[in-house]
């Protein structure tokens, strides 16, 4: 995987829930990560809805995501279990696993990632708050406001930190250029965050 982002590469990265579900999609080339757009999936919590129909809901969206951008890796955050919440890491399981699913029907590399790995990455610190996540994305891609919800910015977060990660610069004029260079329009005021996938609120 490190080899492949020696060439231009676009990352998905995905804050899993089963209530909502962030998403991230970043092209990064020579040192530049540039925000292509973010969004979310929202299995939710419908009258009548139990845990397959709302993990459906998930990987259908996530499936949707993939098709749509083509990333050549998904990023995600590690489970992490918490004593005094086991069902909260249970049902995590349930989401990460409609995930990576959905990734590898697809031919797309799944990255797991610590969530300290992550928060360091964009912060400094391993054990950074939601908004402080928020603040360094909305510093990083020049947002004019906190990316909402959390889990967008997580998903980002997850996102940059791999490229942070394993990201090498290539000789100008190498490799190909993902899609038409242009940012789009509205980027810089939150434009690519303006999905909101699944429909279940």
């Amino acid at each position: 995987m490190a080899n492949a982002l020696r060439v231009p590469a676009r990352i998905l990265g995905i804050d899993p829930g089963l209530d909502t579900t962030g998403y991230g999609v970043v092209d990064c080339r020579n040192g530049d990560v540039r925000l292509v757009e973010a969004g979310v999936i929202r299995p939710g919590r419908k009258t009548g809805d139990g845990l397959p129909v709302r993990l459906k809901t998930l990987f259908d969206g996530i499936q949707e995501v993939i098709r749509e951008f083509q990333p050549q890796a998904l990023c995600l955050e590690e489970v992490y279990s918490h004593a005094s919440f086991p069902r909260t890491s249970i049902l995590m399981g349930h989401a990460r696993g409609v995930i990576c699913l959905a990734a590898e029907l697809q031919n797309v590399p799944v990255i797991d990632l610590p969530a300290k790995s992550i928060k360091k990455a964009l912060t400094g610190n391993g054990n950074a708050s939601k908004g402080q996540v928020q603040r360094a994305i909305q510093q990083k891609f020049s947002l004019v406001r906190f990316p909402q919800p959390p889990d967008v910015a997580d998903a980002l977060a997850a996102a940059v930190c791999f490229t942070n990660r394993w990201q090498r610069p290539i000789p100008a004029g190498t490799g190909q250029r993902l899609g038409n260079g242009k940012m789009p329009v509205g980027v810089q005021g939150l434009a690519p965050l303006r999905r909101s996938r699944g429909g279940r609120d």
